[in-house]
């Protein structure tokens, strides 16, 4: 019965769909010609052609030859066995030679291009093809791994240019275009809309990400997202996928942000970075429910460091802070990103709750511990590696601060972690922080080697912090 109703519907829709061509009228090429004739040239709907003209002549493409370490690439190669049929990368030095491609954009007629850091790091010759195969040599002014922004310059002058608008007006809905190199391939244009702001994917230290569903591959890198008027609003920098290929969920970094970090940079050659010294947590419905509010709103600090700006302004513990010079707090990352972004020695006005009432504190902002900006610290002689291929370091307040790790976690930071070591094969990693060894507190250098002084050989039993998890597990370490 499924398979008769099955073929009389079939039957029934084929007859619709002749009954609908029969209403149709035949086309030809003279009736075509003139239905399109009486279409207006300048028809925003028919084309993008336009954006295109304004946007695509300032988008660059960036070849990068770098130097990798081919063991870091491969912990295979820690393997004999592995290295006799693949090669041996210490012939030639562990190193070997490789190429990056990526996107760049022009934002001034002497020669100044923005690109990721990504594209560039560790280059050792950068190469930039303009429009027109036309060929020249950069060299980098200066990078900013913690935002993935990088400022390079060629000897040209008279370039095409592009105009950068203001990301802060950007909608979710707007449209836009990404103009990259995907794959290599040359230039290419893809559509999309605006699918979210303000995102934060884990990817670098400072987000505030623009989501889009414009089509972003490898290669795209460093491109221009532009608006519908051919203006810069955010770089290309990463996207989601499985495979590698683009899934629909690309992100770029705004302009706001990133054009703060290129005009330091130009400046300094580095970026200044401020901070406030506290370690913020997302508020829920049940501490907003806790703290009267009605819905969610600010960052609640979890704690306050001492010999900080937040401590010397009078910022507490289980206060929430709203907002910092009129700009509302929505999450930990968004309150990073604005005390980042100011001035070091700007005085931030910080609203914050505290007891049910709302309090306006003068933060007087200082420069973040241990910036390359800042004189270089003298080095300490606190490391210690008695666990074989291990690296720790007493926690110091600059570490605590720099590491964001809360006052009542104790233990050693993990500095290092040899590639195809035995702890890093069971999943230590740097930034962890150590709090026992075999069932010892640990505190300090002195205990940790006592500690391992102590074992047989048997694993190292380690109590560690997971900072990306915030919560402790037990690693066996093979000695």
């Amino acid at each position: 019965m499924r398979s008769i109703f099955k073929g009389r519907a079939l039957g029934l829709l084929v007859v619709a769909l002749l009954a609908t061509a029969a209403l149709v009228p035949a086309l030809t090429p003279d009736s075509v010609e003139a239905q399109l004739s009486t279409q207006p040239d300048n028809n925003p709907l028919r084309s993008y052609a336009d954006v295109v003209d304004v946007a695509s002549p300032a988008v660059v493409n960036i070849s990068a030859e770098k130097l990798v370490d081919m063991r870091s690439q491969h912990p295979f190669m820690e393997d004999p066995m592995f290295r006799r049929f693949f090669g041996d990368p210490e012939e030639d030095g562990g190193q070997r030679t490789n190429k990056s491609l990526g996107s760049g954009v022009i934002i001034s007629a002497d020669g100044f291009i923005i690109t990721n850091n990504h594209v560039v790091e560790n280059a050792r010759d950068i190469r930039v093809t303009l429009a027109g195969e036309r060929e020249l040599k950069a060299e980098i002014i200066g990078t900013d791994p913690r935002t993935d922004v990088a400022l390079i310059k060629v000897d040209a002058k008279d370039l095409p240019n592009i105009t950068v608008a203001d990301s802060d007006h950007l909608r979710v809905g707007d449209q836009v275009m990404a103009i990259g190199n995907p794959f290599g391939v040359g230039q290419t244009v893809t559509m999309g809309i605006v699918s979210a702001l303000g995102r934060t994917i884990g990817l670098i230290d400072y987000e505030n990400l623009i989501q889009t569903d414009a089509s972003i591959n490898p290669g795209n890198s460093g491109g221009a997202l532009v608006n519908m008027r051919g203006e810069l609003v955010g770089m290309n920098s990463a996207i989601l996928s499985r495979d590698g290929g683009s899934q629909g969920i690309g992100f770029a970094i705004p302009t706001n942000m990133a054009f703060h970090i290129i005009e330091a940079l130009k400046k300094d050659g580095v970026v200044k970075r401020a901070y406030l010294g506290v370690f913020p947590q997302p508020v829920d419905q049940s501490v907003a429910d806790y703290y009267g509010m009605d819905s969610p709103r600010g960052v609640l600090v979890a704690s306050v460091s001492e010999d900080t700006p937040a401590s010397s302004a009078g910022i507490e513990d289980g206060d929430i802070i709203l907002s910092v010079d009129d700009k509302e707090i929505k999450n930990p990352s968004m309150l990073r990103n604005v005390i980042s972004l100011s001035e070091v020695g700007h005085k931030a006005d910080v609203v914050i709750l505290r007891d049910g009432k709302e309090k306006t504190l003068k933060v007087k902002l200082e420069a973040l511990p241990g910036q390359n900006n800042t004189p270089e610290p003298t080095p300490e002689v606190n490391e210690d590696e008695t666990l074989e291929g291990v690296t720790v370091r007493e926690l110091s307040e600059r570490l605590r601060v720099m590491g964001e790790i809360p006052e009542d976690i104790e233990g050693v930071l993990v500095t290092g972690v040899a590639s195809g070591s035995n702890a890093a094969r069971v999943g230590l990693v740097e930034g962890d922080i150590i709090q026992k060894v075999d069932n010892h507190e640990v505190e300090n250098l002195k205990d940790f080697r006592k500690a391992l002084g102590q074992g047989t050989d048997k694993p190292a039993f380690l109590r560690v912090f997971k900072m990306a998890q915030g919560r402790s597990i037990f690693i066996a370490v093979p000695r």
